[in-house]
């Protein structure tokens, strides 16, 4: 495993390089990470996990719009190095975005269609793919110039698919996105009008790859960020004026960020301990419980600082406007009954010492 001190340098220039960014459109700020090289990441499981989720977090401390798309580039770019797909992976200058939800009214088809045929000339069988319908969800879709998409065969199989944005077909629409948080990522609908593709492997290669519950467990990383940067305005405050009770919300936050960062040390050493095994129950946990101390630093520096911060601190109000609609990406109840009916099955219970 990479030693932890040696990532300490890169993510020193990596947080310089966001305070250089600060303002900067999250599409825009992606590039300049992209040319910089910051986005260049160890890839998941393969023994520096924990350095990709340091500089995850440290993107979610500096805007979590930015750490959205920041995330969603580095997980397509890890997806199709998995897929063989290393030539497009290394497209140069690329930004990608990670196209994947799959709401039931919104499925995008992809189809082998007869190159020769479909140009009036006899090429044998001369075959390519095309994207018809419909994505929603699609993050950075204003600027990224491509993405990883999840679609649908025709035999009615789910696939993946590379495609680059910059083709005529792609329309990319206003619609779909009306909340206050996360506002930046404009993860509105795209249409794609028979524009050509690159299938990914095979079907069912996205959710059965071992990067599925590792980049899973990754987008933790980002809410993590955003939850220590509410906890170091706390910490700044009281060095202008402090009382015991915001003494104990500092205390409380601590608390909760410490225990939280431990799992998440301890996960990511699980996934580069065994890169090829089902890391479900492990992203599921480092999920959930993220999301419960992100609550916790929520609640406790809101009310310690009261509401002129919140109100007059621009940066810190949309930081609370887009904590709770990013970690909803969270499935809540039924990502607890996951875990639970994961648990019940385990020969010895995971909270052994």
């Amino acid at each position: 495993m990479q030693n932890p001190v040696s990532t300490v340098p890169a993510l020193t220039t990596l947080r310089s390089s966001l305070a250089s960014l600060a303002g900067m459109p999250p599409t825009e700020a992606l590039d300049a990470l992209v040319r910089a090289g910051h986005a260049h990441l160890p890839l998941p499981g393969h023994g520096a996990t924990l350095a990709r989720w340091q500089a995850f977090a440290a993107v979610g401390a500096h805007d979590l719009p930015l750490a959205k798309v920041f995330e969603g580039h580095t997980d397509a770019v890890a997806i199709l190095h998995e897929a063989q797909a290393h030539a497009l992976a290394d497209t140069p200058q690329a930004t990608w975005g990670t196209w994947c939800a799959e709401p039931p009214d919104a499925r995008l088809a992809l189809l082998a269609v007869d190159h020769g045929h479909d140009h009036g000339h006899d090429h044998g069988h001369d075959h390519r793919h095309i994207l018809r319908g419909r994505k929603a969800w699609c993050s950075g879709a204003h600027g990224v110039t491509h993405a990883v998409v999840s679609c649908w065969d025709d035999a009615g199989a789910p696939m993946l698919a590379a495609v680059d944005l910059r083709q005529p077909g792609v329309r990319v629409t206003d619609e779909g996105w009306n909340a206050v948080g996360m506002r930046a990522t404009a993860s509105v609908d795209v249409w794609f009008d028979d524009v050509v593709a690159t299938p990914l492997a095979g079907p069912g290669f996205y959710v059965e790859r071992a990067g599925f519950w590792q980049g899973g467990a990754g987008v933790a990383a980002c809410w993590f960020g955003a939850a220590t940067r509410l906890a170091d305005a706390l910490r700044e405050r009281l060095a202008e004026r402090s009382d015991p009770h915001r003494l104990a919300q500092l205390g409380e936050v601590s608390v909760a960020l410490q225990g939280c960062a431990a799992l998440i040390r301890e996960a990511a050493a699980t996934i580069d301990s065994a890169p090829g095994a089902n890391a479900m129950r492990t992203a599921l946990t480092v999920r959930l419980s993220v999301e419960a101390t992100a609550n916790t630093v929520l609640h406790a520096v809101g009310r310690a600082l009261g509401a002129g911060p919140l109100c007059k601190d621009a940066a810190l109000a949309q930081l609370y406007a887009d904590l709770p609609v990013f970690m909803r990406q969270s499935h809540a109840e039924r990502d607890l009954e996951a875990v639970g009916k994961l648990v019940a099955t385990l020969e010895d219970a995971p909270w052994t010492l």
